[in-house]
């Protein structure tokens, strides 16, 4: 493998709406080839850890493969290494002529598509948001739900949409306490696909399962929670998230170990620029991925993507006849968007 000659971050946001922020990362090998990775920006740790630590060490760095590159989590936080990381497979795909997706194990040719709605004003609204979700060919929504707002929004929906498949995302914001594991265990009286990350602890979510019919899905954040989850019965769900668990690496193994243990999966996306969508698009055709990931709806992708990166239908093809990502990356203009660059040699 040609080492990596420079590294470069970009930190971007968009100059308009609710400026969500990424972190953009970009590999040069020694023969020019490019790959790029992105994660959501939350904080400015993620960012710290790429200046400090992360960005020093890649410069020169004697690599052969992706999964070589586990010790950077030692030297970071998981979005910061995910970033790191989705722009190493992306330049591995493309210095091989393989798709990520390939090279991943992936089977799919494409991907089914489910949509998110955050807590709303008033649940009076929430049909009219499903309508044009629907409209648009998903097959699947989350309601965001927490205490107060859980029982009402999804009452109106269902009663909407007596058949949609629907989820719900707790965002850990409930306890174990009786309080909130009543309200928990009355929704699934809507006959829901799941309820996802209802607690911040493990440990209630095996009572929740015990109660309701529709799978818990856990708040996975690396693969030792994940095999707790699965020896305590604390779900029977995975949602894949990229930058959580620490990059594609990782995601696949916590895919093959819930694969393996008979648990629903599906992908959520990763970042708001179409890159990290992207990432997600490869890690959703892995044959675990049955259940409808959370990959379109991300800002202005079809402006810096080449092939843009669309629903048709509520499906996604997933690139496999270009190599790396399947995308041909509008580094010039997304770049323009930066409020803070990094770059090491």
């Amino acid at each position: 493998m040609p080492l990596i000659r420079e590294f470069r971050a970009f930190r971007v946001a968009l100059h308009r709406g609710r400026r969500p922020e990424s972190v953009l990362v970009r590999l040069t090998a020694d023969d020019g080839t490019v790959g790029w990775g992105e994660c959501a920006l939350l904080d400015d740790q993620t960012w710290r850890d790429l200046r400090d630590r992360i960005g020093p060490a890649l410069p020169r760095l004697d690599w052969d493969h992706p999964d070589e590159l586990g010790g950077l989590r030692a030297l970071g936080g998981p979005r910061a290494v995910a970033a790191v990381e989705i722009a190493a497979w992306d330049l591995w795909g493309r210095l091989h002529g393989v798709p990520v997706a390939h090279a991943l194990g992936g089977t799919r040719t494409s991907v089914v598509t489910g949509a998110r709605i955050p807590c709303q004003p008033t649940a009076e609204i929430l049909p009219s948001l499903v309508n044009r979700y629907i409209g648009g060919g998903f097959t699947r929504i989350t309601l965001e739900v927490q205490p107060g707002w859980d029982l009402e929004p999804l009452r109106t929906v269902r009663g909407a949409y007596p058949a949609l498949a629907l989820q719900v995302d707790g965002g850990c914001s409930y306890t174990g306490s009786v309080e909130h594991m009543t309200a928990l265990e009355a929704l699934d009286a809507y006959d829901l696909v799941a309820i996802e990350r209802p607690f911040a602890e493990l440990a209630p979510h095996a009572d929740l399962q015990r109660s309701v019919r529709a799978a818990v899905a856990p708040d996975v954040t690396d693969l030792d929670t994940l095999r707790a989850a699965i020896e305590t019965d604390a779900g029977r769900a995975l949602s894949l998230r990229v930058g959580t668990l620490g990059g594609l690496t990782p995601a696949r193994a916590a895919h093959d170990l819930a694969y393996a243990s008979g648990w629903d999966i599906w992908c959520g996306g990763s970042g708001v620029f179409g890159i990290g969508k992207a990432a997600s698009v490869a890690l959703a055709s892995l044959p675990g991925c049955t259940l409808p990931s959370d990959i379109t709806e991300f800002v202005g992708g079809p402006e810096y993507l080449e092939p843009p990166l669309r629903a048709t239908g509520g499906v996604v093809a997933v690139p496999l006849s270009h190599p790396g990502l399947g995308h041909e990356i509008n580094g010039d203009r997304l770049t323009r968007l930066a409020t803070d660059t990094l770059t090491m040699h």
